[in-house]
């Protein structure tokens, strides 16, 4: 049985990651900063679903337990075939307020760990004969957003780390992709801008937002052994809001 961990993947588009992992037959672990009632309910569904899932709790922002999580999937299910780097922190907050300290937060959370991850990730990847690494970007950072320079930073960063990343893996038989969710159904905190936080987003041509499941299929598709020929991309699932 193959093994993905998919962080961030107490709720929203993590948890839906995760099912959808599952239901191809990958064995998840789940994992989250905190949440863990949240992250635990993920694995029970994917359990329920006749599916494999383990918890472990990690803060990727610190390296040792960035390699912590990883050599836990690796422990537990005896090998690592696919990393989904979906973790974030998000935060609205106008330019000129904000702090250093909430910089190196989203900064931390949004590329450092991504790094982190796929820094340890990638050797047990290659010794299962090649697998997949997909990140999560933002559509902010393609079309900018306001009271986000931190946030819409860091997912640029994510571009740049995914094409860099797919050169030096391919000789690993890695792939590394990125994702970009448009306007997204999901629960957000106060902090984020709440739900109202999406307004700084563009609207779809298809009159919605989209499901967690619908970034879900695409990050499935990536994971598969279908998709052995697509690397280096960053594919967006926005409903036609932002056109490249």
């Amino acid at each position: 049985m193959k093994a993905a961990i998919v962080t961030g993947s107490a709720l929203n588009i993590g948890r839906a990651i995760a099912l959808h992992l599952a239901c191809d037959g990958f064995a998840v672990l789940v994992t989250a900063r905190n949440a863990e009632a949240d992250a635990q309910e993920t694995a029970r569904q994917i359990r329920e679903n006749g599916g494999k899932a383990e918890v472990h709790m990690a803060d990727i922002t610190d390296p040792a337990q960035a390699r912590g999580l990883i050599e836990a999937a690796v422990s537990t299910f005896g090998r690592l075939d696919a990393l989904v780097n979906n973790a974030s922190v998000r935060r609205q907050t106008k330019f000129t307020d904000m702090t250093p300290e909430e910089w190196r937060e989203i900064m931390s959370a949004t590329l450092d760990g991504p790094f982190y991850c796929s820094h340890a990730a990638a050797p047990h990847i290659s010794a299962a004969g090649g697998g997949s690494i997909v990140n999560l970007g933002g559509i902010s950072a393609h079309v900018g957003a306001v009271g986000r320079v931190h946030a819409v930073t860091a997912k640029a960063g994510i571009v740049g780390l995914t094409r860099a990343l797919a050169k030096e893996l391919a000789g690993s038989n890695i792939t590394v992709n990125t994702v970009v969710p448009g306007s997204i159904e999901t629960i957000r905190g106060a902090a984020a801008g709440g739900n109202h936080g999406r307004s700084a987003l563009p609207d779809s041509l298809l009159g919605r937002r989209g499901h967690p499941d619908e970034i879900a299929a695409m990050v499935r598709f990536l994971c598969s052994d279908e998709a052995r020929y697509v690397t280096g991309q960053t594919i967006h699932v926005n409903g036609g809001a932002f056109m490249p």
